[in-house]
């Protein structure tokens, strides 16, 4: 068989035409058949498929003339979800987590809306329609900041309005210096940071099998100070002592260190001393389960990516300085450590 005979065994495809001629021919083929011609006959002749014919004379049938009008073509304009319906599928997002309204999932994902639509709406929607949805609402896939449940919200938002003001006063009406104080450790396989490579060939990066650690402590304050000692054993009450004790050598003024409830910072013997030197230093606490409200935690976080997670130390020596020499770069730029206010949006004034 050639192509010429192919060519006119092939009937043409009325989905090419455009909507006003589909609509005449749909009307022209059931006219033809309400007057007498045969289905088949019709299809023949107007070179249609006769299932269609069909269905068009069916459609006719039972529900006028008017079904057959051309219908406008390509994706419903607008969403299936009422405005009231929309609102409190964001407020939902917005205010849990997906397993706090009993779905099976941790975080907000395309499959999670579209379960929470099906279970509060009895609509069933595809995800990429939820993705529109989402994106629509203004909400984009982010990395969550991790808060502790036990964390309690009175409780902060008393620290920020009525305790830290009155520090901030006392401070100033002593002429004293605030700083924030707090402790890590950093391990020599920590990893962190992105390097080129091919698409679908993970880069290898040759480091030392060998795991080692030290523990840093540091303050800094809201102008940009920072004061930071590096040790290598765990921390203890005379390790914490140790360092309050060089941080009255090298500040001159009184000194009011904040940090966290930590066991070491309350200890027996850190509050006879503190009893003892109260003329020089005192010690302030955050409310529990707090980490976020501590500019000193993005400190920590810095280290961690610039000084250890993009370096490769080999021994226990090289990761020392490393974390040394970063920190020390770090002290001659106080507008960064200024910065880590504004990281963390947490609107204390300078003091």
């Amino acid at each position: 068989m050639d192509c010429g005979t192919m060519a006119l065994m092939r009937t043409n495809d009325a989905r090419s035409l455009p909507p006003v001629a589909q609509e005449a021919l749909r009307r022209r083929v059931v006219h033809a058949v309400r007057e007498g011609m045969g289905q088949t006959e019709a299809a023949r002749v107007f070179d249609v498929a006769r299932g269609t014919v069909n269905r068009w004379c069916r459609v006719r049938e039972a529900h006028g003339h008017h079904a057959l009008r051309s219908m406008k073509r390509g994706r419903p304009f607008g969403s299936r979800l009422a405005p009231l319906q929309a609102a409190r599928t964001v407020r939902a997002i917005l205010g849990n987590c997906p397993d706090q309204l009993r779905l099976p999932f941790a975080l907000w994902t395309r499959e999670a809306v579209q379960m929470l639509l099906q279970r509060e709406f009895g609509l069933e929607v595809s995800v990429w329609t939820v993705g529109r949805y989402l994106s629509g609402w203004g909400l984009t896939p982010q990395k969550p900041r991790r808060r502790a449940f036990e964390q309690n919200s009175a409780e902060v938002q008393r620290w920020l309005k009525e305790e830290y003001p009155a520090i901030a006063r006392e401070a100033k009406r002593l002429g004293a210096e605030i700083y924030w104080g707090d402790e890590m450790g950093l391990r020599s396989d920590h990893q962190t940071g992105r390097t080129y490579g091919r698409r679908g060939q993970t880069p290898v990066v040759p480091g030392t099998g060998q795991r080692f650690r030290c523990n840093m402590i540091s303050a800094i304050t809201n102008r940009g100070k920072l004061l930071f000692m590096v040790f290598t054993h765990g921390l203890r009450a005379g390790v914490f002592l140790k360092f309050l004790k060089r941080l009255l050598r090298q500040v001159r003024r009184r000194v009011f260190l904040i940090v966290d409830r930590h066991p070491v910072h309350r200890a027996a013997s850190v509050k006879a001393w503190l009893a003892r030197h109260s003329h020089r230093i005192r010690l302030y606490f955050l409310p529990s389960y707090s980490p976020e409200l501590n500019p000193d935690e993005v400190l920590n976080q810095d280290v961690k990516s610039n000084a250890l997670g993009r370096r490769r130390p080999v021994d226990p020596f090289d990761l020392i300085a490393d974390v040394r020499g970063y920190l020390r770069s770090t002290q001659r730029t106080p507008g960064v450590v200024c910065s880590y206010f504004n990281e963390r949006h947490v609107r204390y004034a300078a003091a």
